[in-house]
């Protein structure tokens, strides 16, 4: 496990899967851009000849989607550049720049649907429906459902937000499409015009799926927490290793979709030599590569007592009156030096809690009170990776 050649076949196989993930997302957008503007120009031309604004509307957001699809190729290509001395770590997170353009053209386009919708509120223009008009629309609905599912269905299997924001936007369309088809149907057998609320309700809706995509796009640009099962199945790698008793305080770094840079704190008895320890460490970070595809750019270590059975009491007692209130969520690297007269451990706080520094203190205070002839090297930690 880790050996040299496993590295660099893990390297090569994550080269080749970053090509293949760029090429599906380049291939889907180029259905989707082909897809839209042949909407976009039969929505154009039946809008026009029908005086319908809510058509009309529908081909401009064809239009920006097509654009849409342009900007993931454009992100995408950008995205694949190698790291260089400016950028380290790569590119990768111009995919969320990608993702966040394209929610904020849906939301630009919400706003100016409405602001048409108004002015054809106030001032109505009676629209001319023929049966083309209603074949046009139908297979717009049919293509836009089809379309939908697919950019979706793949964007969420290569994990591209661009790829499912565009789908979500184009099954949304699907709704706007049927939408006027019904409002079609009912002024030509009614004679009552829905048209410019239509294209109210049919802009508000297109506004908040804009909000939504540009919330989850701006959260993933902040940072967010890495998925439990990769958390967990690292943590696992980790311990499988002989000596090994505990991975803590990972940290995962993202860099793009599936790209991540971290650390690790691990355990490890204290009679390891630096020798044991660098080539332990070594096979941790290759083996950490090779089944997931993270780059360890550093390994903390912790160490274990084990010349000195009194210590495990000594353990459970203090975890016991650290871990009295339920904000304390764990302790863990903890080690005695009875000839340094020192005690030393991390206690993990909850995210939820209220006041960190006065519980620390106070439950310092209650160790102290126990151990008073040592001195005590206390860290106050958090679970990055905590739900």
């Amino acid at each position: 496990m880790g050996s040299l050649t496993e590295t660099k076949r893990a390297l090569e196989s994550r080269d080749e899967e970053k090509k293949q993930r760029d090429r599906i997302i380049v291939r889907t957008s180029i259905i989707g851009i082909a897809a839209n503007v042949f909407l976009a120009l039969f929505k154009a031309v039946v809008g026009i000849m029908s005086h319908s604004i809510a058509i009309v509307l529908d081909a401009v957001n064809n239009i920006s989607d097509a654009g849409s699809s342009l900007i993931t190729i454009v992100g995408t290509k950008l995205a694949g550049k190698d790291p260089d001395r400016k950028h380290p770590f790569g590119y990768g997170r111009i995919e969320y720049l990608t993702a966040m353009i394209i929610s904020v053209i849906v939301l630009y386009a919400g706003i100016t649907s409405l602001t048409e919708s108004i002015k054809k509120i106030i001032e109505p223009e009676v629209p001319d429906y023929t049966g083309v008009t209603l074949v046009i629309v139908a297979v717009a609905v049919v293509v836009k459902i089809v379309l939908g599912r697919f950019v979706k269905k793949t964007g969420e299997a290569v994990n591209s937000d661009s790829l499912i924001n565009s789908g979500a936007d184009a099954t949304l369309d699907a709704v706007i499409s049927a939408s006027t088809l019904v409002a079609t149907v009912i002024f030509i057998f009614f004679h009552v015009s829905l048209e410019a609320w239509l294209g109210a309700v049919i802009s508000i809706v297109i506004i908040k799926s804009g909000l939504d995509m540009l919330k989850s796009t701006l959260s993933e640009i902040l940072g967010e927490r890495a998925e439990l099962d990769l958390v967990n199945s690292i943590k696992k790698t980790v311990k499988s290793f002989p000596d090994v008793s505990g991975a803590y305080d990972l940290v995962l770094n993202n860099y793009g979709p599936d790209t991540f840079n971290g650390s690790i704190h691990i355990e490890v008895p204290d009679s390891y030599s630096a020798d044991e320890l660098d080539d332990l460490i070594r096979r941790i970070t290759a083996a950490v590569f090779e089944k997931h595809h993270v780059i360890l750019t550093a390994v903390g270590v912790y160490s274990i007592n084990t010349k000195d059975t009194r210590v495990i009491q000594v353990r459970e007692d203090i975890r016991s009156i650290v871990m009295q209130d339920p904000n304390i969520v764990g302790m863990h690297g903890f080690y005695i030096s009875d000839e340094r007269r020192e005690i030393r451990f991390d206690m993990v706080f909850s995210f939820n809690t209220p006041d960190r520094k006065t519980l620390y203190n106070e439950t310092l205070k209650k160790v102290q009170e126990k151990y008073p002839g040592y001195e005590l090297h206390v860290a106050m930690d958090s679970d990055f990776t905590e739900t």
